[in-house]
């Protein structure tokens, strides 16, 4: 399976041995803050459904590694958006690496990735509206906002970036 270097950063496919870091990062309360909080058998559950997700689909949620320190510092990848049959770009970062540009690297990456390998048409991100810093990273990588929705529950900003938008700008 793929892995994608950027400048400072190494996306791998997760595997059982990331627990802990993926608990410690789900376990901050300021990470958490526009998320749902998950207990320690809800994180087990998703990082299990995140390496079946890469054997099924052939994309889905990488470890994000901070190459100067090899230590695990989030999440980014493409998932199927709730109940859609849409792709969902998706990220989470340890609240020590906020505001450095990195989920902008790795969301460009992950993009790349999903229309140049898995040759997808278009890419979706919502994001809650008060979440100012998510959806700067949303509009930074070329995204644009379709419409206010409702996923996971949760009122959201819904973005969107076809192939052809996403070729025009690279």
């Amino acid at each position: 399976m793929p892995e994608i270097e950027t400048a400072r950063l190494r996306l791998r496919q997760f595997t059982l041995a990331d627990f802990d870091d993926l608990f410690r990062i789900y376990s901050d309360s300021q990470v958490m803050q526009y998320l749902s909080s998950r207990t320690k058998e809800q994180i087990q559950a998703s990082l299990c459904k995140h390496i079946q997700h890469w054997q099924e689909y052939n994309f889905g949620m990488y470890a994000v590694i901070h190459r100067e320190s090899g230590k695990v510092i989030g999440r980014c990848g493409l998932g199927f958006l709730d109940n859609t049959p849409e792709v969902e770009l998706g990220y989470v970062f340890d609240k020590s690496y906020w505001n450095m540009g990195l989920a902008t690297e790795a969301s460009k990456a992950t993009l790349k990735y999903g229309f140049e390998e898995v040759k997808l048409d278009r890419i979706v991100a919502i994001a809650k509206p008060e979440n100012i810093a998510s959806v700067r990273v949303i509009q930074k990588i070329g995204m644009q906002y379709e419409k206010d929705a409702n996923f996971y529950n949760v009122d959201v900003v819904y973005y969107a970036v076809s192939r052809e938008e996403w070729q025009s700008d690279y």
